[in-house]
């Protein structure tokens, strides 16, 4: 009998021993890939922001254009402004010299941007006007002031409005008793508000360009038609082209 219960407790043990060294060897699982989640989303990119003013610096009544530029961004503010667009132009007239200072918030963080206006306090009497009235004629302020066109939902300049704006600065520059009022105009396609400020922009835009070319600023005046005003009514680009432009007209 005790050698039987011998025999049976070396079978169990070779049966354990035999189990241990499986275990041991037991191949491991792989990680399942889809245990993990998806991958992570790219960050967003970081948002860019340029804003200038046009002139830098001004006598205290004058005008100057702010223009701003952003990418990546949703949310833009100009302190003393408020919230706007993520790209556009604006006129100020600052009592005092003044740090324009935006902000350009998105998904990938935020921003700033800066540009400084000097407004220039007089403090004696202003120089006379110049003593040259020669107006010219209405006919002769046309042929070479002539109105620049835009491309379909821009305000920028092309080759064709540079060249014509260059030679009406030259015009201007000879008869400096002449001043001018800029009237923004636009297609009537989108909505009155979005239109009355592409006009505006478009309408700075060539005042920008004049006033780079050596007429002041004061003799300047800009208007926002929006699409208010058509020059062609029928439904074709040829006749949106004609809508969107600057027109200049002698402020009388």
């Amino acid at each position: 009998m005790q050698v039987k219960i011998r025999k049976t407790m070396v079978m169990v043990a070779t049966l354990v021993a035999i189990g241990a060294v499986t275990g041991c060897h037991k191949k491991a699982s792989g990680i399942d890939p889809n245990a993990l989640g998806p991958a992570p989303a790219p960050p967003a990119p970081a948002p860019t922001a340029t804003i200038t003013a046009d002139p830098g610096a001004i006598d205290l009544g004058q005008t100057v254009i702010l223009n701003w530029r952003t990418q990546n961004a949703t949310v833009v503010t100009i302190d003393g402004i408020g919230e706007v667009n993520a790209n556009g132009t604006q006129t100020v007239s600052p009592s005092n010299s003044t740090n324009f200072h935006l902000t350009a918030k998105g998904d990938g963080g935020t921003t700033e941007a800066n540009v400084r206006v000097t407004v220039r306090v007089p403090v004696a009497p202003t120089a006379p006007a110049p003593t040259d009235t020669d107006m010219g004629s209405e006919a002769a302020f046309h042929q070479n002031v002539a109105d620049v066109f835009f491309d379909y939902d821009s305000f920028d300049l092309r080759p064709d409005a540079a060249a014509a704006t260059a030679k009406a600065a030259s015009y201007l520059t000879a008869h400096p008793a002449i001043k001018v009022v800029i009237g923004g105009y636009c297609d009537d396609r989108g909505s009155a508000e979005y239109n009355l400020a592409l006009g505006e922009n478009r309408a700075n835009a060539a005042r920008t360009a004049l006033v780079s070319a050596g007429v002041s600023a004061s003799r300047l005046r800009v208007i926002s038609y929006g699409k208010e005003k058509q020059f062609c009514t029928e439904q074709d680009e040829s006749c949106w082209q004609q809508n969107r432009r600057a027109q200049f007209s002698l402020d009388r």
